[in-house]
């Protein structure tokens, strides 16, 4: 289920959502929804856990800073919790971020490093994409 003419996005990936207390929005997602945690890893270089939910062929990616020096804590300070970022699959994330770059668009990441799952990922800047932090992610 993919190329549905987003062009170099080829499906939703997750969306991120900052949370203060990780176990009790699992709790609260398998309470109303009958959601199962798919996958749950600590993401060592941007100092949050995680866990995502599966939703068809996306997630719903629950993400909570484990020290204050997280930018996602300091995201929180200042937004509190709630949705942070959406992720879009590519195919090439390298490809795709260069593109963007040459067109002029702002970045957070140069080049892109690895993200959860073992996935290749990128983030543009929301300053670029109309206040959305957008996430490239390559499987």
């Amino acid at each position: 289920m993919s190329g549905g003419g987003g062009g170099k996005l080829t499906e939703i990936d997750h969306v991120g959502i900052a949370v203060r207390d990780l176990d009790a929005v699992i709790d609260w997602y398998k309470q109303m929804f009958g959601a199962e945690v798919a996958h749950r890893e600590r993401i060592e270089s941007d100092g949050v856990d995680e866990a995502l939910i599966k939703v068809a062929d996306s997630y719903i990616q629950l993400l909570t800073p484990y020290t204050d020096t997280s930018p996602l804590a300091k995201y929180m300070e200042k937004n509190g919790e709630g949705v942070h970022h959406v992720g879009y699959r590519v195919a090439d994330c390298a490809e795709v971020l260069d593109h963007i770059k040459a067109e002029g668009a702002r970045v957070v990441d140069e080049h892109p490093r690895t993200g959860s799952r073992g996935t290749t990922v990128a983030f543009l800047h929301p300053k670029t994409a109309f206040g959305t932090l957008i996430e490239l992610v390559q499987e």
